[in-house]
């Protein structure tokens, strides 16, 4: 065993924290060691290391990073390479939530775990498509550690468990209490933050009770916070241009023929620059002239500049949380034991200011057909439009164990149940109230295509609103969903019979388990519905259904000589549901040698299967608008895509997108093989390298916009953008041929109208690299102890094949896609005496500029923390997220709000200071 396995920080685990925080390399042998089980297998062992890296985060650990909360520790994760929404994607789907996405293969590839069972999903599915756990629930009160094995590990625990399995175990052993209160802020503005937690146990001579209770709240960042993306003047493309930036459409009224035209003095429609000023001036002080596109040679349009300053960049939280576990023993060897869960929520989100626009062209007897827009102010919507996210999560866990044959064996029987409920309360306009004041009575329908006619209000569409005015067209939409998941389990576990080198040790599990879940949107805006009450430019997502599972597992450790151990595991997954997915047989198997006692030498190779995200199976048939980039008439105009010439009105523009659920979507299929080396060098110092491969098959997804209308064009084309020929007839060209729907009237110009959504089983993913660690720890008479840590993943290989018949295509290098190809993160630590110091940091590698022509820099964050005992039981401290106040890396080729990408965090530095009292 070796000596290091106390330096168990973000990397390869060589060890359990100790319940007393006694570091094992100070004890005199690692026999001493009770058997444990370590995430990635359920047979209790000595050997803490075994075929699989396990990454360990410890609640102290979250501390000396500087985190609050448990996702903000697990997104430094060196393998947390994709990308995900998050709360600057608030017209997303789910932006109160938090995912992890491991080895860039997307949320819900890596199963989440809490005490080793599984919890219920975030009820909303994540961009409308899947479904995956949020970390937003967990306290860290409860926290005892987290364990993080990368790989797949379907043998072991089933479906899910592809890019890896995050097990977070809450605590089982503290006896007395501990009061910790945090309370902070962000220099740049916003985000005041306070963090109470409560943890304390007590011990009986037959029973044992830990609880927890913990509050935190953090206020909301809005963008009008950020001086660097509350404005399209922060558009990166018009920093030495600004006179011609483009902004949102604030208000307009396009005549088809004529063109733009807005009421003068006198209100007569003109289309002279002087009536554009007045028009823009009267209708609200918050708009100015601009240019739609770079294109236009004269300004055309009234813009709002300042859209985005109402949206949130961090969604305030309000959250408590409770955490109850206890023992009772029996005797004879029987505990029965039991673990509650639960957390209440109530958190606020702010999108950009609502707009209205004419759904296609409009006919007006006196002016001809129209198109009109009109956005809405924060002195007329009374502030930010917020969005109210109320969640109550549950997770119970009731279970017996004791021992079987003199000691021989361990059993286990448990039930446990998660449940996941949410309320949204978002304000938006009904359909009939918005149109009627600005259109007024419908006066029938005209031509060929039955366009509706109206004497367009053009008085108001120009005209300041009041808030009472505003409110008068608004009402609450009220939406609710859930999810649940509920699972028995039995598990037997011990040695089967001995080997010369050592008992083979074995596991067997069996497992029923039901998952469920509905989504239940105000009935207003679904898109069946026909009352006059219906909600405007909101196309609800409807979807609820429910599966059953059955499954047997087992799994082998055999010593073949006494420093050579395998093991093999394999599992029978059985589904029942409406899927063409009856069941999945998946195996693992994995070596262990030691050719030295500091040396260990370690490979697996796994199948694993994901089941489809019930909500690719469930989902109602539903509609909304989204904005698109019309690479073909780009193309047919001459423009190549990839140009600020094509996001102008023309090119950039808002369709109906149809999206429903498929039943006959099969099981995903992978490969997970790792190999791997940790060397024990020197007395508190070891290294660990592991490379992994993974490659899943028949994956579910929806194809991207912007990719389907890409490829698109270059099916109805031909050619690709470089002149490269195109098979037309190929399975995808005929697949993206069949999405798209087009408008071949004069009026429309060719343009899209709507396009089909719907998930496939598309071809291949293949992710390869390796991870790297190094850890040291030295002790010093007089300067204390320091502890130093580096932790590194590299992305050798990210590959894509959409369809069977197409090409591979290299994402990792390729300038279309926002993974990173490396992250790494480090500690430097320090005691000496009451004081403990701790230097924490990350790096983010280079990502695409967004004109696709080079990689931007690699990105590097820094935090502090610092405490100070100041008396037996009570802690000081301070702790600086971001020291540096580091902001996203600059691409000036990034025009699209908010110019830079996702993954950087807007926040800046962030300050706390803590206090904790133990008694």
């Amino acid at each position: 065993m070796f000596a290091v396995v106390s330096l168990s920080f973000h990397g390869p685990t060589l060890a359990q924290e100790d319940k007393d925080k006694v570091s094992r390399a100070d004890k005199p042998s690692a026999t001493n060691l009770d058997k444990v089980t370590v995430t990635g297998s359920r047979i209790k062992r000595v050997d803490i290391e075994g075929p699989s890296p396990v990454t360990v985060i410890t609640a102290d650990d979250i501390q000396k990073e500087g985190f609050s909360t448990v996702y903000e520790a697990l997104s430094t994760l060196s393998q947390f390479t994709g990308s995900v929404q998050n709360e600057i994607n608030q017209s997303g789907f789910t932006p109160n939530a938090q995912f992890i996405n491991l080895r860039s293969l997307g949320p819900g590839y890596q199963l989440v775990l809490l005490n080793g069972k599984r919890l219920a999903d975030y009820p909303m599915p994540y961009n409308s498509q899947s479904n995956a756990v949020s970390l937003s629930s967990i306290p860290a009160a409860a926290v005892e550690r987290i364990e993080v094995m990368t790989g797949g590990a379907s043998a072991i625990y089933g479906s899910d468990a592809v890019a890896g399995v995050v097990n977070i175990i809450t605590k089982s052993n503290f006896d007395g209490d501990s009061l910790y209160v945090r309370g902070g802020t962000t220099t740049r503005g916003g985000g005041d933050t306070g963090l109470f937690q409560w943890t304390g146990g007590k011990t009986g001579d037959r029973w044992n009770l830990i609880y927890a209770l913990e509050y935190f709240n953090r206020e909301s960042i809005l963008a009008s916070q950020r001086d660097f993306m509350d404005s399209y003047h922060d558009n990166p493309r018009y920093r030495n241009d600004p006179h011609n930036a483009t902004a949102v459409s604030g208000v307009y009224l396009y005549r088809n023929g004529p063109g733009y035209v807005w009421p003068d003095a006198s209100g007569k429609l003109s289309d002279s620059a002087d009536a554009l000023r007045y028009a823009c001036t009267a209708t609200s002080p918050d708009f100015q002239p601009y240019r739609s596109a770079r294109n236009v040679t004269d300004e055309n349009r009234c813009g709002y500049f300042g859209y985005p300053a109402t949206q949130s960049i961090q969604n305030s939280f309000d959250k408590a949380s409770a955490y109850l576990s206890g023992t009772f023993d029996f005797g004879q060897d029987t505990q029965a034991y039991g673990q509650l869960l639960y957390t209440h929520s109530k958190n606020t989100g702010a999108s950009a200011t609502r707009f209205w626009q004419t759904a296609g062209w409009v006919h007006d007897p006196d002016i001809g057909y129209v198109q009109a827009q009109r956005i809405f102010t924060p002195s007329e919507t009374g502030g930010s439009q917020k969005s109210v996210f109320e969640e109550d999560t549950l997770s119970l866990h009731l279970g017996v164990r004791g021992t079987w044959r003199d000691g021989r064996f361990d059993w286990e029987g448990s039930m446990s149940h998660a449940r996941y409920d949410m309320s949204i309360k978002t304000p938006y306009f009904t359909t009939d109230k918005v149109n009627d004041y600005f259109f007024g009575d419908l006066l029938g329908h005209v031509g060929t295509n039955k366009y509706p006619s109206y004497h367009v209000r053009v008085d108001r569409l120009f005209s300041p609103l009041s808030t009472a005015d505003y409110q008068s067209l608004i009402t609450t939409v009220h939406s609710t969903a859930e999810s649940q998941s509920s699972q028995g389990q039995f598990t037997l576990t011990g040695d089967l019979f001995d080997l010369p080198a050592g008992p083979v040790g074995m596991a067997l599990v069996v497992e029923g388990a039901r998952q469920k879940y509905s989504l239940a949107p105000d009935v207003r805006s679904t898109p069946d519905y026909a009352g006059k009450d219906s909600i405007y430019n909101l196309t609800s997502t409807r979807g609820g259904g429910s599966r059953d599972r059955y499954a047997l597992g087992v799994e082998f450790s055999a010593p073949l000589l006494h420093n050579l151990k395998a093991n093999l595991a394999g599992r029978y997954d059985r589904y029942d549901d409406q899927t063409d997915v009856d069941g999945a047989f998946t195996w693992q198997a994995g070596l262990e040698w030691r050719p030295l006692s500091a040396l260990l030498l370690r490979g697996t190779h796994a199948t694993s299967f994901r089941a489809p995200d019930m909500h690719y199976v469930y989902a109602g048939h539903s509609g909304g608008y989204t904005y698109i980039t019309d690479a073909y008439l780009c193309r047919v105009k001459g423009i190549d895509p990839a140009s600020p010439d094509c996001s102008g009105a023309d090119y950039n523009y808002q369709v109906f997108r149809t999206y429903e659920g498929r039943k006959d979507l099969r099981e995903e299929e992978g490969r997970s093989s790792t190999a791997g080396v940790v060397w024990d060098v020197m007395n508190q110092m070891s290294i660990s390298l592991d490379y992994y491969s993974i490659k899943l098959e028949n994956q579910v997804g929806e194809i991207h916009s912007d990719y389907l209308m890409r490829n698109y064009a270059d099916c109805r084309l031909g050619t690709d953008t470089r002149g490269n020929p195109v098979d037309t007839t190929s399975p995808s060209c005929l697949h993206f041929l069949g999405l798209i729907t087009r408008d071949t009237s004069s009026l429309s110009n060719g343009k899209v109208t709507r396009y089909a959504a719907y998930p496939v089983n598309q071809a291949m993913t293949r992710s390869e690299g390796f991870d790297a660690t190094w850890k040291y720890a030295l002790d010093t008479d007089r300067l204390g102890k320091f502890n130093f840590q580096l932790n590194y993943t590299h992305v050798t290989k990210l590959e894509l094949q959409r369809f069977a018949d197409d090409e591979v295509e290299n994402i990792r290098d390729h300038r279309r896609y926002f993974n990173y190809r490396s992250r790494a993160n480090w500690l430097v630590g320090w005691e000496r005496n009451d004081w403990r110091t701790n230097l924490y940091g990350y790096r983010y590698g280079s990502l695409p500029s967004w004109d696709e022509t080079h990689r931007i820099a690699p990105y590097f964050l820094w935090n502090l923390d610092v405490q100070k005992k100041i008396t037996p039981k009570a802690t000081i401290g301070f702790s600086a997220v971001n020291v540096f106040n580091k902001l996203h890396p600059r691409d000036d080729s990034f025009t699209s709000y908010p110019f830079f990408w996702r993954s950087y965090s807007p926040v800046g530095r962030q300050v706390f200071a803590n206090y904790r009292y133990t008694f």
